[in-house]
């Protein structure tokens, strides 16, 4: 092997590595910076925990609200993107012409690159004003206004991974299912879709990952209520925006920093759940195609 094909051989054997040095220095980070606050209130009191009162004397680090934030928006958020992503998928990969295809996937791809900083600021000025009146609340800023946001912005990361799912599913299919009578729609449902399975669960599944992990939008729209949710429209404080809202105003090294920390080692713990659920299901149901995949 010739000198310069080693050099960029090692190259890219450090880029390659780079990202999982990086995942280690993180995780690193969180739990040297989050056990300590396990071992001041307790692993169970701390997840199950009711009240989240930081600087009450005694402080209470309780984050079921937070939790239950963050489940309520995220489960709202996906119950409108899951439908709108798929079905943007569906129609750009099957139906869409050419034409079509060329101005909406643009536009699909151009919304997933707005920053949530955008979303936010839009939902905060125009939809909680608009949820307020409509349904007649007291605030606009609750857990319904921060589903509906969240939901938007998913839509590009389930529609980009369902339709490349779809077109992995081979033209051979479509063909032998039109070839035995059945419709395009006929096709499309009890065909196509179920062929492309794994890849549209993978989209859902990493769409909720997307949710779960928003900050800014959530901190701005969903009202900043440290509770558990009485319904859609109460307002809401889900993990990432408390650790956006109060790591400014903790003490470096007090218990209310290290609970914060401790906030990111249980979402990272989510995420990294879903993401396994993710990858799972895309190696244990992809399509068999005489190779996976």
């Amino acid at each position: 092997m010739k000198i310069s094909e080693k050099i960029y051989k090692n190259v890219f054997m450090v880029v390659a590595f780079s990202s999982l040095i990086f995942l280690t220095g993180i995780v690193l980070v969180l739990f040297i910076e989050g056990l300590p606050a396990f071992s001041v209130t307790g692993i169970l009191s701390f997840i199950f925990g009711k009240s989240w009162y930081p600087t009450s004397t005694p402080p209470e680090f309780g984050i079921m609200p937070l939790i239950s934030a963050s489940f309520v928006v995220s489960v709202g958020a996906m119950l409108f993107a899951i439908p709108v992503g798929i079905g943007s998928a569906l129609y750009i990969h099957e139906i869409a012409g050419e034409k079509q295809k060329m101005f909406l996937k643009p536009i699909i791809e151009l919304l997933g690159a707005i920053p949530s900083i955008i979303f936010g600021f839009f939902g905060m000025v125009i939809v909680a004003p608009l949820v307020q009146k409509v349904f007649n609340l007291s605030t606009g800023q609750c857990a319904f206004t921060g589903a509906l946001i969240l939901g938007v912005m998913a839509i590009p990361v389930v529609c980009s991974i369902a339709e490349d799912a779809l077109s992995v599913v081979p033209k051979s299919f479509r063909e032998a299912s039109f070839a035995l009578g059945a419709n395009r729609w006929q096709t499309l449902l009890k065909v196509i879709i179920p062929a492309a399975g794994s890849g549209i669960s993978t989209a859902i599944v990493l769409g909720i990952s997307r949710v779960m992990g928003e900050t800014m939008t959530v901190l701005l729209v969903t009202g900043g209520a440290a509770q558990i949710p009485n319904s859609i429209f109460s307002p809401v404080r889900p993990m990432t925006s408390t650790i956006a809202a109060e790591m400014g105003e903790a003490a470096v090294g007090g218990v209310h920093f290290h609970a914060l920390f401790a906030i990111g080692l249980v979402l990272f713990m989510i995420t990294l759940v879903l993401n396994m659920i993710a990858e799972y299901i895309g190696r244990k149901y992809r399509v068999k195609l005489g190779l996976d995949v």
